[in-house]
């Protein structure tokens, strides 16, 4: 999906949610554990319930991985039926890879013409070998580890350096010009919506990917505040909060209506 098409997409259906598909058999609807797949019907009908709502879907791979090859078979099942269903959604393959050469290929291979994701998070650190294979790729996108929400963020990311500028700035301005604002996006917590103004000075025209609002507490009108820019330029994403709105029988209706909340707060903002 080229950065035109995703535009078009979140200013025709009025919203920038993302939906995250993140299943734990342990938070599944107990009705669905009889299924030869619970995972997959579970995904299946939370993405038939929220597609009207959002323009993109985030599936977690751990939550795949950790069920062996049943739980990668899942996700593949997963990204068919949006593929062959929903084909106008973005996909977001949250798998936050982060190694160089050959086995970033393969990374990119992998999810990019196996898995047909639109896009991968990936880890920055090991340099720009280790992102530049996600770039080499017509349509896909690098969504690049900037500033995350979790708490652990502060022992790296916000460590000042000489000079005064922090570790995550320092990552903005580096990565920035490995990639283009077309194939590029990045990672910004919810949590930490009070910096959004000093991160769009750095990276003004790029797509931020923002989890964090709903379970973890991140405030979307803070988000829209500092973040939106022109073309709106974000991403934002709610896993748990739509996913386990109900663990019922009727828990897609459910998360139809917590997405619809998010959907309504953010037609203010698609102008």
């Amino acid at each position: 999906m080229t950065r035109k098409e995703l535009i078009d997409q979140i200013r025709s259906k009025k919203s920038f949610l993302c939906v995250g598909l993140d299943p734990d058999a342990d938070k599944l609807p107990k009705h669905l554990l009889s299924e030869d797949d619970a995972i997959f019907e579970f995904n299946k009908q939370i993405i038939d319930a929220t597609a009207d709502h959002c323009v993109a879907y985030k599936p977690n791979s751990a939550f795949y991985e950790a069920y062996g090859i049943s739980g990668l078979h899942s996700l593949d099942k997963t990204l068919k039926y949006i593929k062959q269903n929903y084909p106008e959604h973005f996909i977001i393959a949250d798998a936050k890879r982060g190694d160089i050469g050959n086995t970033a290929s393969m990374y990119a291979r992998a999810f990019f013409k196996r898995l047909h994701a639109d896009a991968i998070t990936v880890a920055p650190y090991m340099g720009r070998d280790s992102v530049e294979p996600f770039l080499q790729f017509d349509g896909k996108w690098a969504i690049v580890l900037g500033l995350t929400s979790n708490a652990g963020a502060s022992d790296l990311q916000l460590h000042e350096l000489a000079g005064g500028a922090k570790v995550y700035e320092h990552v903005l301005r580096t990565t920035s010009s490995w990639g283009t604002p077309d194939n590029m996006m990045y990672v910004i917590g919810a949590t930490k919506a009070d910096m959004f103004k000093d991160v769009r000075n750095i990276i003004p025209d790029h797509f931020i990917l923002v989890p964090g609002v709903g379970a973890q507490g991140g405030n979307l009108a803070d988000v829209c505040r500092y973040g939106l820019n022109e073309d709106i330029g974000l991403l934002v994403n709610a896993s748990r909060s739509i996913l386990y709105a109900s663990g019922g029988t009727d828990f897609a209706v459910d998360a139809a209506k917590e997405a619809a909340k998010l959907h309504d707060e953010m037609k203010a903002y698609v102008k």
